[in-house]
């Protein structure tokens, strides 16, 4: 097993279960380094003071915040280490609230909390009990010295913790102009909604894949053999003009409906799959349910 990211402990009320923090996705897509064309070495970036164009090394390099255009206040380690006010190593559960009220856009990065020895029994009965509430925790910890908002949530065997966005970090919708309802016919929207429906599939992470990086990979290993890859390009769609939406959508539901699952027939898995509530604002929100 890969080795922790970070090591500390979780707690809800009274109870501290030590743990173990885990990364829980991973970035396959291929890495490069800029070369010089000339003789494809790789090319070295050094860090260069802008007022006497000298490489600067990195014990002489200071953080700096910009309050005013070329005015700068200088922050050192203990000015970092006073705003996280404590350096604790644990994971606070503060409070338990319905997985539906909680809006997708502040999720961000998940992690695996993996129980480290003599934990087990306390890690197996938080995850039950978080399982058996159908709640998330929302936590507050420390890593790398900055406070972070996490959801606690269990996803099969596992307690994931997901760090989460502060509300002050979401963008207001409020500053964007979006289209009312009122335009749109009936006829359109019965259209669309047929569309949609043709379209219907049980979830499956499986059948997406990144084909980005399947090309890149292709391409890659083909030079490698001193070989060239071509590449059939996909065409772009043109975007539909409003005077023939109607004409795209029947022809995309005549398109979309060859070989797909009646909107009719019944789905073998439909009665288990966990529902999306909407909010206040219509917007849906993330169902987070244990498997």
């Amino acid at each position: 097993m890969a080795r922790p990211l970070w090591k500390g402990s979780i707690s809800f009320g009274l109870v501290n279960i030590p743990i173990e923090l885990h990364t829980a996705v991973r970035d396959h897509r291929p890495k490069f380094r800029m070369l010089h064309a000339k003789d494809k070495s790789p090319v070295k970036f050094e860090r260069m003071c802008v007022r006497d164009g000298k490489p600067v090394a990195w014990e002489d390099l200071v953080k700096g915040f910009e309050y005013q255009k070329g005015h700068f206040v200088v922050m050192s380690k203990e000015d970092f280490q006073t705003a996280a006010l404590e350096k604790t190593r644990t994971i606070d559960i503060v409070d338990f609230v319905k997985a539906e009220e909680i809006d997708d856009r502040f999720f961000e990065t998940p992690y695996y909390l993996v129980p480290a020895k003599g934990g087990e029994r306390a890690y197996a009965l938080l995850r039950d009990a978080i399982r058996e509430s159908g709640r998330i925790g929302i936590s507050k910890f420390i890593l790398r010295d900055s406070q972070h908002l996490a959801a606690v949530e269990v996803i099969e065997n596992a307690i994931v913790l997901t760090v989460m966005r502060f509300a002050d970090e979401l963008v207001d919708v409020g500053q964007f102009d979006f289209p009312a309802s009122d335009g749109v016919r009936k006829a359109e929207l019965d259209m669309a909604k047929a569309l949609v429906n043709s379209l219907a599939a049980e979830w499956d992470p499986s059948k997406y894949t990144d084909q980005y990086r399947e090309n890149l990979m292709r391409i890659i290993q083909s030079k490698v053999k001193g070989k060239e890859v071509t590449l059939e390009p996909m065409a772009e769609p043109r975007q539909a003009e409003v005077v023939d939406l109607m004409e795209r959508l029947r022809r995309s539901l005549e398109q979309g409906g060859r070989g797909q699952r009646s909107a009719a027939e019944p789905r073998s898995h439909a009665a288990h799959r966990p529902k999306r509530a909407a909010g206040k604002n219509g917007t849906k929100k993330r169902s987070r349910h244990a498997a």
